[in-house]
């Protein structure tokens, strides 16, 4: 059985860590040539290094997403490289604040720019070869918080803005070959826990009790199906956010403990 990305080039953001860092490996992986792009030249270069050690080709560049000089520069990277961008992976973010009156301007903006803009200005670069050889796939990374409401009011905002702007790639650009589609991650263990962590050590424990599953997500539980939504598999599906969340946004568990009296 072939591998389902031989010969495709995949570029994901924030791909140094976490999410982006098991995409990058996996798409490798199953054949993909990958740059993984992040604001730590050192850390995507590490990805990159781990990639080519298993016999894969990689190169690790350093973008900030909410840049467009920058976004520019590392997609002309890729391109000077591999020649090409068949697959990219917007997902790249950032959370700061909660509600509107505890963080300020440069919060939101932050966020917005980011989370949102970033897609944006990534997009529009990779977008003109993917029509031009019509064939292409947009993966965003969102988050429940874009689905309903969990705090974080900024950052849920850029990830209820994504979904929308999904949507709109989808139907502007599937006339030209073009798939866009987004996966809604609840809580995934990753570094970018950290420091909660070190403050909390039973953060994990805790946020389970609100997962029907019981569990908080780790990053084998997304890549899957992040795979999939990139893949030849899915060529009848654009438009579409698919939660990977444990079953947290399909309706209130703990109201349904209560209706039976649990």
């Amino acid at each position: 059985m072939g591998k389902r990305f031989e010969g495709r080039v995949t570029f994901v953001t924030g791909g140094g860590s976490g999410i982006g860092k098991g995409i990058a490996e996996a798409m490798a992986a199953e054949g993909a040539k990958v740059v993984a792009a992040g604001l730590t030249l050192v850390k995507t270069e590490e990805v990159a290094a781990t990639i080519m050690a298993a016999g894969g080709e990689a190169l690790g560049v350093s973008v900030d997403v909410a840049d467009s000089e920058s976004v520019k520069a590392a997609i002309g990277q890729a391109i000077d490289r591999f020649g090409r961008i068949d697959i990219l992976v917007n997902n790249a973010g950032l959370s700061v604040g909660d509600t509107i009156l505890d963080f300020d301007e440069a919060a939101w903006d932050r966020n917005l720019d980011v989370v949102l803009k970033g897609i944006y200005l990534c997009s529009r670069e990779a977008l003109p070869g993917m029509i031009e050889r019509g064939s292409g796939v947009i993966l965003n990374v969102g988050s429940v918080n874009g689905i309903t409401g969990l705090g974080e009011s900024a950052y849920s905002a850029a990830k209820a803005g994504m979904v929308n702007l999904t949507q709109n790639l989808a139907i502007h650009y599937g006339p030209k070959g073009v798939r866009a589609n987004c996966i809604a991650p609840g809580t995934i263990r990753t570094p970018i826990w950290g420091a909660r962590v070190e403050k909390e050590p039973q953060v994990f424990d805790n946020l389970a009790k609100v997962y029907p599953l019981g569990r908080v997500g780790e990053v084998s539980d997304v890549v899957p199906a992040a795979l999939f939504l990139c893949s030849d598999d899915a060529s009848w599906i654009t438009g579409v956010t698919l939660p990977i969340d444990g079953g947290l946004t399909a309706g209130s568990f703990f109201i349904n403990q209560l209706l039976q009296g649990g």
